[in-house]
C-alpha cells in the first residue's frame, strides 16, 4: 500500500478527462530586494543577558517609526501604517514560532524616530520588557522603502543586533521577515527560516474528482500566487536550492511529465515524459540532478537524470515499489521508501545506488521520507491505523511522533532544520490543509491558503 499522493498519481495514470495543460501567467516582476543596510546599521553588539531562560523573555514590537508619513508603492499604505504593519508580520512571525512571548504594536506606545536608536530603557524596563524590537520606514526617491531594524536587551541597557534592507515596494514583507529572523537566530542560536517559500497544491472540487494547481505563498502563508491554471493535474513540487525553478510532476490526459519551471516568468521546460507512471521528482542538494520513480512492468524504481536533461541512471532494482527519495544534505545518501520487505519502510542508499538498507523497525509501514537541512534527522509519515508525522535518526534510532490527527502526511523541512510542514486530510470530506508543527511536537498550527492544500515543500532560505 502507499500513501494518498501515490495513489493520486497512479488513479491519474490510469486515465483522466481530457484538458488542454496551462500555465497561469506571471503577475507584472518586482525587482530583486537590494539588502544593503542604512547608513551606520552594521555588524553586531552585547550578548543576551540570559541565555538559558531566552525562551521565555517577553518580546515588545512597537510600530516603526518614519521621518515623515508619506504615500509608498507598498500595498500597506503610507509610511506610518506600513510601519505598524511591519512591526505586526514580526510579532506573528515570533508568535507562531511558539517560542518567544511577543507583544505587538496595538498594546504598546509608539516611540519617535529618534529613540529608534536611542530606546528609553527606563520605560521599556517598567514594562517588564526584556527584549525590545525597534525600526524606521523611509520612502526613497525611487519608490522602494529602507526598512531599518533592531533588537535591544532592556536588563543590560545594550542593542543586541541590528540590520537594514532597501526593498521594492511589492517586498516590503520580506524586511519584516528577515527583521525576525535576525531576533531569532541572535536569541536563539539557530539557522533562520522566516524570510523563505512554500510550493504547494492548491485543491478545489469535490472529494472524488479534486482540481489540483501548483501554487507558491511566503513561509506565512502571504503573498500567494497560482502558478498554473489547473488543466492538468499538478502533484510534489519542489523547490531547486537556488530558488529559480519549481520542480513538479504534471498529469495531462493521464501522461505524467515531469517540468522545471522558472516561477517568475511562468516558462517550463519538460525533463521527462513517460508512458509509465512517476513519482515524487527531487532535486540533488547542488541542482545538478533530480531524482524520480517510475513504474513499469510491476516494478517500481529510483532513477536520476541530469537537471539540464540527458539519459536517466536507474539507481534500485529490487521487486516491488521503490520509490520517493531525498538527499542528505551532503549529496552523498538518498533515503526512500520500499515495500520489498512486505510493508512499505524507509531505506538510505549512496547516491550512486549502492548500500541500500533498511532503517525502520518501527511496526506498521513508513513513507515519504525527508532528510533534515541539518542531516541529523529524517522526517516521515508513520502509518499504524492513522497517519502521523515522525522524526528519527539517520540510522533509524529515536523515533518520535510529531503530530496525532487522523491523516498527516509527506513532511517538509524549513530551512533551518527545526520546523516541518505537513499536509492533513480531513476524515470523510477529503479536504486538506497545509499545518506545520516544530521540534518539540507542542507549536502546531495551520497556515492560511485561499483553497485546500496538499504537498508543501519548504524551500531554502531566500537568496
Amino acid at each position: 500500500m502507499i500513501t494518498r499522493t501515490a495513489l493520486s498519481a497512479l488513479a491519474l495514470a490510469l486515465g483522466l478527462p481530457a484538458a488542454a495543460q496551462g500555465v497561469a501567467q506571471p503577475a507584472p516582476a518586482q525587482p530583486a530586494p537590494a539588502q544593503t543596510p542604512p547608513a551606520g546599521d552594521v555588524g553586531l553588539s552585547g550578548s543576551v543577558s540570559d541565555t538559558s531562560d531566552w525562551q521565555n523573555q517577553t518580546i515588545d514590537i512597537p510600530a516603526f517609526a518614519t521621518n515623515a508619513d508619506v504615500p509608498t508603492q507598498t500595498n500597506a499604505g503610507g509610511t506610518a501604517a506600513l510601519g505598524f504593519t511591519l512591526a505586526s508580520v514580526i510579532t506573528a512571525d515570533l508568535q507562531n514560532n511558539g517560542l518567544f512571548k511577543p507583544t505587538g504594536p496595538g498594546a504598546l506606545p509608539h516611540p519617535a524616530l529618534a529613540q529608534i536608536q536611542a530606546p528609553e530603557f527606563g520605560g521599556w524596563r517598567a514594562r517588564g520588557t526584556d527584549m525590545l524590537i525597534q525600526g524606521y520606514v523611509r520612502a526613497e526617491p525611487d519608490g522602494q522603502v529602507t526598512v531599518g531594524c533592531y533588537l535591544y536587551d532592556i536588563a543590560l541597557g545594550q542593542q543586541l543586533a541590528k540590520a537594514g534592507w532597501t526593498l521594492a515596494p511589492g517586498e516590503w514583507r520580506r524586511a519584516a521577515h528577515k527583521c525576525a529572523d535576525l531576533v531569532y537566530s541572535r536569541l536563539s542560536g539557530e539557522n533562520p527560516f522566516f524570510d523563505s517559500r512554500i510550493a504547494y497544491i492548491a485543491e478545489t472540487g469535490p472529494k472524488d474528482h479534486r482540481l489540483k494547481r501548483l501554487a507558491i505563498m511566503d513561509s506565512d502563508g502571504k503573498n500567494h500566487e497560482f502558478l498554473t491554471t489547473g488543466q492538468a493535474t499538478a502533484l510534489t513540487p519542489r523547490f531547486s536550492p537556488d530558488y529559480k525553478s519549481i520542480l513538479y510532476l504534471s498529469y495531462f490526459n493521464g501522461q505524467p511529465r515531469i517540468y522545471i519551471l522558472d516561477p517568475a516568468t511562468r516558462t517550463q521546460r519538460l525533463l521527462i515524459s513517460a508512458n509509465f507512471p512517476l513519482f515524487a521528482p527531487r532535486w540533488s542538494p547542488d541542482g545538478k540532478w533530480v531524482l524520480y520513480s517510475m513504474a513499469q512492468a510491476g516494478n517500481t524504481d529510483i532513477y536520476k537524470v541530469p537537471a539540464a536533461g540527458g539519459s536517466p541512471v536507474k539507481l534500485t532494482d529490487s521487486p516491488g515499489i521503490d520509490i520517493g527519495g531525498s538527499f542528505s544534505p551532503d549529496g552523498t545518501k538518498i533515503v526512500f521508501e520500499s515495500d520489498r520487505s512486505g510493508s512499505q519502510q524507509v531505506y538510505v542508499m549512496d547516491a550512486d545506488g549502492s548500500n541500500q538498507k533498511r532503517i525502520s523497525f518501527f511496526g506498521g509501514r513508513s513513507a515519504t521520507p525527508e532528510w533534515s537541512p541539518r542531516g541529523d534527522q529524517i522526517a516521515f509519515t508513520h502509518i499504524a491505523g492513522n497517519l502521523r508525522v515522525a522524526v528519527m535518526d539517520p540510522q533509524g534510532g529515536n523515533m518520535r511522533y510529531l503530530t496525532d490527527s487522523w491523516q498527516d502526511e509527506a513532511p517538509t523541512w524549513a530551512p533551518n532544520g527545526r520546523v516541518i510542514q505537513f499536509f492533513r486530510t480531513a476524515k470523510n470530506s477529503g479536504k486538506t490543509s497545509v499545518w506545520q508543527v516544530d521540534l518539540t511536537g507542542r507549536n502546531e498550527r495551520r497556515l492560511d491558503t485561499p483553497v485546500d492544500g496538499s504537498d508543501p515543500a519548504w524551500g531554502p532560505l531566500r537568496p
